[in-house]
């Protein structure tokens, strides 16, 4: 049994070979092998479920976001335009993002929930404040908003 994120890949790939899109169809083949090959890590192969498919695509979105920071370091904005490109192409296969005042709303209602109130507590929060935003969270733009809170 399949995800239906990786049945709209599939799919996707399908029409972006036929419609002779390479970078797509490049694109589209490497997410595919990072979910195969995430099937495949382990002593044995599991079937990976929706959520775990997301966090595979989510993670191919952040490497090539630190790449296109490292060519843009090292001058090379053709190839920074190039991650970035790819790394837009798979965020619309993810959920979209909490904006920045749904991102506060949130930590301010782990903080009171929790009744958090120093930083000794940014584990609880910020794994509580994880799991209630999944994937639609920047886990750095979350973790700055809890210790702004814990520090007030």
């Amino acid at each position: 049994m399949s995800t239906p994120t990786l049945d709209r890949l599939t799919a996707d790939l399908t029409t972006a070979m036929k419609a002779r899109d390479t970078a797509r169809t490049s694109v589209l083949r490497q997410l595919i092998g990072a979910v195969r090959a995430e099937e495949k890590s382990g002593p044995t192969v599991r079937e990976l479920s929706e959520d775990d498919v997301l966090a595979v695509l989510a993670r191919e979105v952040k490497k090539r976001r630190e790449s296109a920071q490292i060519y843009s370091d090292a001058h090379a904005p053709e190839r920074a335009a190039n991650e970035t490109a790819e790394a837009d192409a798979i965020e619309t296969y993810l959920p979209a993002r909490l904006s920045d005042d749904e991102l506060q709303a949130l930590v301010t209602a782990v903080v009171a929930d929790l009744g958090a109130t120093s930083m000794k507590d940014m584990g609880a929060v910020m794994k509580e404040a994880t799991s209630r935003a999944g994937l639609a969270a920047d886990g750095k733009k979350l973790s700055t908003l809890v210790r702004t809170a814990l520090t007030r």
